[in-house]
Order: C-alpha cells, then sequence, then structure tokens
C-alpha cells in the first residue's frame, strides 16, 4: 500500500508534548499518529464485526417470544419483569 502524505494543524503546546513523548519511546510523532490511527480503525471494524454478528444472529435464530410483548410503561419503568 503506498503512504500517503498528510498535513495537520495542531497546537504548538501539544505538538511540543507528543514530541517528547516520542522521543521517551524512541520513535516519532508521525508514528504514533499512524499507530494511533490504526489502532481506531481496527477497534471500528471489530465493533462493525460485532454487529454484524449479532444482526446475523437476530436473523437466523428461531427463538421466539410467543405472545408476550413488553408494555411501553414495562420498557421505562426500568425494572425488569419477564413471565414465560
Amino acid at each position: 500500500m503506498a503512504a500517503k502524505n498528510l498535513t495537520l494543524a495542531i497546537d504548538e503546546d501539544l505538538l511540543d508534548k507528543a514530541r517528547v513523548i516520542a522521543a521517551m519511546k524512541r520513535t516519532s510523532v508521525n508514528e504514533l499518529v499512524r499507530g494511533y490511527l490504526e489502532r481506531l480503525v481496527e477497534q471500528e471494524r471489530g465493533k462493525d464485526e460485532a454487529a454484524e454478528a449479532l444482526l446475523k444472529l437476530s436473523r437466523e435464530s428461531e427463538a421466539r417470544m410467543g405472545d408476550w410483548r413488553p408494555s411501553r410503561a414495562d420498557t421505562y419503568s426500568g425494572h425488569k419483569r419477564f413471565d414465560p
């Protein structure tokens, strides 16, 4: 994959602090930002995969609630009630 250059506008004080952190980690601010963005994308990918798996389970589930449905009052009252 080809790397692309990115220009950021960042507060000078924040950049100075990021440079210190990067130096302590023996890396660059560029690498810190790249690592952060990679983790962010991976977290979102994980959330998307989990949501898709839940949707698939709900579509394929053979479980049924029967005639019971929660009332509006039950839904918003805060207490849980289930009478199968």
